[in-house]
């Protein structure tokens, strides 16, 4: 049976309480044959966005707006697992999970800087067009002008 850590690093800034998320297990879907059948290695990690201390009221407020799709009516965060045949490897990656996805929903974009084309580029496409023009101008009949 794999254990909850009493720390989940998320970034250098956030870290959340082992004991916030909690695990069930349940039966794996799909092939497997008997194995299937008798063991419980789906993994189920269920946190809570709006009771947790591990964020400030900003970091919650962007999260929610992130991971809106993904919340339940509650405002939990359901991460499953079940790619590995063993229970203590889907807690692993359901562990992982869950810090990828929150750290995603915590990232602040840089905003965009508004560029203006060099000259060089400028010329390069009015050049460019130039030949298209010529090009097409030549594919015309004779004595045909427009």
């Amino acid at each position: 049976m794999a254990r909850m850590p009493t720390e989940i690093r998320i970034t250098a800034r956030v870290t959340v309480p082992g004991h916030e998320c909690a695990l069930s297990y349940a039966r794996s879907g799909g092939p497997g044959g008997q194995h299937v059948n008798k063991t419980s290695s789906k993994v189920l990690l269920r946190w809570s966005l709006e009771r947790t201390s591990a964020l400030t009221e900003v970091q919650r407020e962007r999260a929610r707006a992130k991971l809106a799709s993904r919340l339940t009516e509650d405002g939990e965060l359901l991460i499953t697992s079940e790619r590995h045949r063993e229970q203590s490897s889907n807690v692993e990656d359901a562990l992982e999970k869950f810090a990828a996805t929150l750290r995603a929903a915590l990232h602040i974009e840089r905003p965009r800087k508004a560029t203006k084309p060099t000259r060089a580029s400028k010329k390069r496409r009015v050049e460019s067009k130039r030949r298209r023009s010529d090009v097409k101008r030549k594919r015309q009949r004779p004595g045909r002008e427009d």
